[in-house]
């Protein structure tokens, strides 16, 4: 198969010298072989480019304008098809050419045909498995990140039971030192009425013996008189 490029060499449009110059440099540069077929000096060369090139493919003239290119009688496109294939790593495709083993296009394409098969490349598998792992590592994460914070709660919550129960138990022991100050002030209290209870009752003993030699007294007195 050869690829055709028909060209006007005596073109006075700079515009369609850089077309033409853009696509020749990138056919050399892929090394694929390729027929120049000037349609300046060639009478046969511009008719049959113009008899071959699809109607929906021309310009609203009628007449195409170079560069064009063909696989043999194949039409590939004009410039602007060309340079959207040089975009996409698609050049071959575009020239109904097979690819190269180890080339973008040939690497494109081989995935291709597996991710259509149902299998991917390992490299894709790999990727798979890495995207698992971390999604798994990620929501491990999360779980250990929420069991934290429970058990964080948890402790919180316990460390203020503790402090509610701390100031209860000291509460209580001071209640309980405080019933006993109150218990031992009762008993002191107890002592004392005792005391001055004593005290009132040794008083009350005194006056009475005090009425008694008085009456005895009085009673001797009585007698002498007599």
């Amino acid at each position: 198969m050869v690829i055709k490029v028909f060209l006007a060499s005596s073109s006075g449009s700079t515009a369609i010298k850089k077309k033409q110059q853009d696509v020749v440099g990138f056919l050399e540069a892929l090394k694929i072989d390729y027929a120049p077929l000037d349609i300046a000096s060639n009478e046969d060369n511009r008719m049959w480019m113009r008899e071959n090139v699809p109607g929906e493919k021309k310009p609203t003239n009628g007449i195409p304008l170079p560069p064009q290119i063909f696989n043999e009688e194949m039409y590939c496109g004009d410039y602007d098809t060309f340079f959207e294939a040089k975009e996409d790593n698609t050049v071959y495709e575009f020239l109904g050419l097979t690819p190269p083993p180890g080339s973008k296009e040939a690497q494109q394409a081989e995935k291709a045909q597996k991710l259509h098969n149902g299998s991917g490349t390992e490299e894709d598998l790999d990727d798979d498995t890495t995207k698992k792992d971390l999604v798994e590592a990620e929501q491990n994460g999360d779980a250990n990140t929420e069991e934290d914070s429970g058990e964080k709660a948890e402790t919180d919550a316990q460390e203020e039971n503790a402090e509610e129960k701390e100031p209860a138990e000291e509460d209580e022991e001071s209640r309980k030192v405080a019933e006993e100050e109150e218990q031992e002030e009762g008993e002191e209290d107890r002592v004392e009425d005792n005391h001055l209870v004593s005290e009132a009752e040794d008083d009350l003993v005194s006056e009475e013996e005090e009425e008694l030699r008085e009456l005895e007294e009085e009673e001797e007195q009585a007698s002498e008189e007599d």
